[in-house]
């Protein structure tokens, strides 16, 4: 059985890809998934101990959403902490003078090759970077325990969210516990 892999649909961030596969137990198969390029997300915390969330309409969900910064890789070879500092600037207006990477992992490995960053940003300066445009964000800045009471209510409920903030509380009560 050739590979016959096929570029189904291509656009800016990601390519949807066709191919016939052979599983472990002989079976063969056509799956499809799509090649993503890799992300950052950004919990970034100001000097009132508020994680800057962002609100933001997502057609797939039909919703405004509220999320922590995030984005994908420019083509030029950008590094994941250049990304971070693009992506927080052009999302909140900041740039942090401190980056601290929490964990990197696939996002959706069912189907997609989606590689996140997620970084814990503090010390922030305001430097804002012009938006893309097809971007409407309203910048909400909310306690850590206002965050977990709105993914407990089910308000907030994006997934990368919810986790960035997680790991984000888990890393900053660690660095307590040792002070």
């Amino acid at each position: 059985m050739g590979n016959n892999k096929q570029k189904t649909y291509s656009c800016k961030i990601f390519t949807v890809w066709e191919e016939d596969v052979e599983l472990a137990s002989g079976k063969k198969t056509r799956q499809s998934w799509i090649d993503h390029k890799p992300t950052i997300a950004v919990v970034a915390v100001n000097a009132k101990n508020e994680i800057l969330l962002i609100r933001q309409f997502r057609v797939p969900t039909g919703q405004n959403l509220l999320e922590i910064p995030a984005g994908s890789f420019n083509d030029d070879g950008e590094s994941p902490v250049d990304c971070a500092q693009r992506e927080l600037a052009e999302e909140t207006g900041y740039r942090a003078g401190k980056l601290t990477k929490l964990f990197a992992g696939y996002m959706l490995p069912g189907y997609c090759n989606e590689f996140m960053y997620f970084f814990l940003a503090q010390d922030l300066v305001y430097a804002p970077l012009t938006p893309d445009e097809d971007e409407c964000i309203e910048v909400t800045p909310v306690s850590f325990t206002k965050a977990s009471e709105l993914f407990k209510s089910g308000e907030m409920n994006d997934a990368k969210t919810v986790l960035g903030i997680m790991l984000a509380r888990n890393y900053l009560n660690n660095l307590r516990d040792f002070s």
